[in-house]
């Protein structure tokens, strides 16, 4: 497993504006990050299960960042969905 595959998907100048890594855009970037790193280690060693549970609960702590952005500013919301390929949650 290469563990340096993940290139960064927010450009250069935005991370250089982007010092508060308590937003919530940092946050969901760096989960995602932490998704797609498991899901690799994941497709390799099916059954550690101490590594699924780790998943689902960044997949909720995610969901519930995006959730909150989504109500707050839906225009940051949909800028960061389009800037890191990921689907929106459905709803009930």
């Amino acid at each position: 497993m290469v563990k340096n595959s993940f290139i960064s998907i927010i450009p250069q100048e935005e991370k250089d504006e982007n010092k508060n890594k308590g937003s919530v855009e940092f946050q969901v970037f760096s989960f995602t990050n932490k998704i797609r790193r498991l899901t690799s280690h994941l497709q390799l060693h099916k059954k550690d299960f101490l590594s699924q549970r780790g998943l689902r609960k960044i997949l909720g702590k995610r969901q519930r960042l995006l959730a909150y952005l989504s109500k707050k500013n839906r225009v940051r919301y949909k800028k960061l969905i389009g800037q890191l390929d990921i689907r929106e949650p459905k709803t009930r």
